[in-house]
């Protein structure tokens, strides 16, 4: 490999994914004995990296003689640099791409996507297929072993979270793709108070007036939909904000099984560190889910496109103007729920082992050197070449 240096751009000290995604690829390449520079973006996200992580990223925040740039964020903000090739490592969650993302990516010299459904949408959003390399993310399973000591959760009323047989659990950021008022329509269609179960929804409500617009509003219309009270049906134990960091491993072992009725997804990387964590998973058949799982170790949804209508804020809305997304199967999901609660997906082995093998940092950074190197070295870069001509 002739790649020995790389600059990175993008957010890294904040808890999205793609502040994840940059320190995870900046931790694999140095490892590899990569010289990295990070090059930082403000105006993303919120600090939450620790000291010690925090320090050591830091200083890789100095100038190197790299001569490409890979900007890990979504197009609007991939700004090419001078002098350098450029590339966008980024993904997205409904059919198709919007159009100012071409627009913008012609500017760039390829784009980098980690599935095969990200590469189709880009695909029919009118993007060149020699513009686009596949270079699938992963999770640290040795951070999620399934080994750390659950926390201690309990409901509103003080009982504890692990009193209950079987513990489902959600991460997600608030939004409409994550369908969280589905989620818990159909919790509340599926199960009674009877049940030795639990939902656990870890909501990220990072924005202003989101964590108010979730408590009245989407709960109360799952409520309103579902024709039943939150009382009604098995206990939910709503996490609001943020957890430190190493709190999030144990946030998996307090669960059994992790669930998602998400719209669409380029990744999902909670689904992922609930596979290596040992849960059993439960997820809609579609988009990115398809990737990595399949009906031998997780229960599957059946799912159909429909108009993405995403509502809150008007520029993430903007993006999926004209797109499809899918609906899962709520009917299916709640099958899936009863068989779970009921004993009847004992048959599913956990995923851990297949998804520790084949989707680690260490793989994922070597395949985006592979890429790299294609980019920069003239003969290993024939299609470039005739994508130009």
């Amino acid at each position: 490999m002739s790649v020995h240096a790389l600059t990175l751009r993008g957010p890294f000290r904040g808890p999205t994914g793609y502040d994840h995604h940059v320190r995870e690829t900046a931790k694999a390449l140095h490892e590899l004995g990569v010289a990295v520079e990070l090059v930082p973006v403000s105006g993303w996200s919120d600090d939450v990296l620790s000291t010690v992580d925090g320090a050591w990223l830091e200083t890789l925040v100095r100038p190197v003689d790299s001569r490409t740039a890979v900007h890990i964020m979504i197009p609007d903000h991939a700004n090419p640099i001078a002098g350098k090739l450029n590339a966008n490592f980024t993904m997205f969650e409904a059919d198709r791409i919007p159009a100012y993302w071409m627009r913008k990516n012609q500017e760039h010299d390829l784009v980098i996507v980690p599935t095969e459904s990200s590469r189709k949408m880009w695909i029919a959003g009118g993007y060149p297929k020699g513009k686009i390399r596949l270079c699938p993310l992963a999770v640290d399973a040795a951070v999620y072993s399934g080994e750390a000591p659950p926390l201690a959760l309990r409901f509103e009323d003080g009982e504890r979270v692990d009193s209950r047989r079987i513990r489902f659990l959600n991460i997600s950021e608030f939004g409409s793709r994550k369908n969280l008022i589905g989620l818990m329509r159909a919790w509340l269609r599926a199960t009674t108070p009877r049940d030795d179960a639990a939902l656990i929804m870890k909501v990220g409500c990072y924005f202003p007036a989101s964590l108010q617009v979730f408590t009245e509003v989407h709960i109360r219309a799952a409520e309103q939909q579902a024709q039943k009270k939150l009382a009604e049906a098995a206990p939910i134990c709503f996490i609001y904000g943020k957890l430190a960091e190493a709190n999030m491993p144990r946030l998996f072992t307090s669960a059994t099984h992790y669930i998602s009725l998400s719209l669409g997804e380029g990744w999902d990387l909670p689904m992922m560190e609930a596979a290596t964590s040992g849960l059993r998973l439960i997820a809609p058949r579609h988009s990115a889910y398809i990737e990595y799982l399949d009906s031998s170790i997780a229960s599957l949804i059946p799912s159909r496109a429909v108009p993405a209508d995403y509502r809150g804020d008007p520029a993430t809305a903007e993006m999926f103007r004209g797109a499809k997304w899918w609906m899962p199967d709520e009917a299916r999901a709640i099958e899936y729920i009863r068989d779970a609660i009921d004993g009847r997906d004992t048959h599913k082995p956990p995923a851990r082992e297949r998804i520790a093998a084949k989707y680690t940092w260490t793989n994922s950074a070597k395949r985006l050197l592979e890429i790299v190197d294609e980019l920069e070295n003239p003969q290993k870069r024939r299609w470039f070449s005739a994508m130009k001509s």
